[in-house]
């Protein structure tokens, strides 16, 4: 079996989970505000900084490297969204919840001491963003009125890469294509499976600082 179709059939339980948490369901089935929107989108802001500021030390390492990608950074557009949608100073009040710190550390630590870990995380959250990722755009922009792939929903939109799906296509075969063995392919599933879990923790803290009124 190809590795990427390993991992994606392994993690798959993790990852239906973290696509039907209550909080996303509310958010896009538009019955949470605009606020509950920015407090997510202020999240990934930690997630992607953990992932994008150690991406240059691992651009020469032989397993990560092939798949830090500028096309992919999202940090700069998570921050033009969030100035558009909380104002100029919003770094001034930006604060993670436990979970993304706990989420954040994690993928900081795979980039510092593992690096097939952190493909792990690069692959959850960059193929997701490809792919789910577009449709919480297309929501956002309906409920909130955003301009289509304007400010606000920016991070959905990958300028750089015409052709997504034949993006998606190359960067499984690139997993396809790591070199390690067995013991080592498993535990990378298991970062998938982790990545996934700690992904669900922060929408679940989500969740509970944005109920749905009675």
């Amino acid at each position: 079996m190809p590795f990427s179709t390993l991992i994606r059939t392994a993690s798959h339980e993790q990852h239906t989970e973290a696509e039907t948490s209550p909080f996303m369901g509310d958010l896009l089935g538009g019955r949470l505000g605009v606020a509950a929107y920015a407090r997510y989108t202020e999240q990934l802001w930690f997630v992607y900084q953990a992932l994008e500021e150690g991406a240059g030390a691992l651009s020469s390492d032989p397993v990560a490297g092939p798949f830090i990608r500028p096309e992919l950074m999202r940090t700069a557009e998570l921050e033009r969204d969030l100035a558009h949608l909380l104002g100029p100073e919003w770094r001034s009040t930006a604060t993670p919840l436990a979970a993304t710190r706990a989420y954040a550390a994690r993928v900081r630590e795979c980039a510092v001491t593992w690096p097939a870990g952190y493909v792990a995380h690069h692959y959850t959250r960059y193929l997701g963003d490809l792919s789910g990722g577009q449709i919480i755009r297309d929501r956002a922009e309906k409920t909130w009125g955003f301009a289509r792939k304007g400010d606000g929903v920016r991070f959905y939109v990958f300028e750089s890469i015409s052709n997504p799906a034949a993006f998606k296509r190359d960067y499984r075969a690139l997993l396809d294509g790591v070199e390690m063995d067995e013991l080592e392919r498993k535990r990378v599933v298991e970062e998938c499976r982790r990545a996934f879990a700690l992904n669900t923790a922060v929408f679940r803290e989500l969740g509970e600082e944005f109920p749905l009124s009675a």
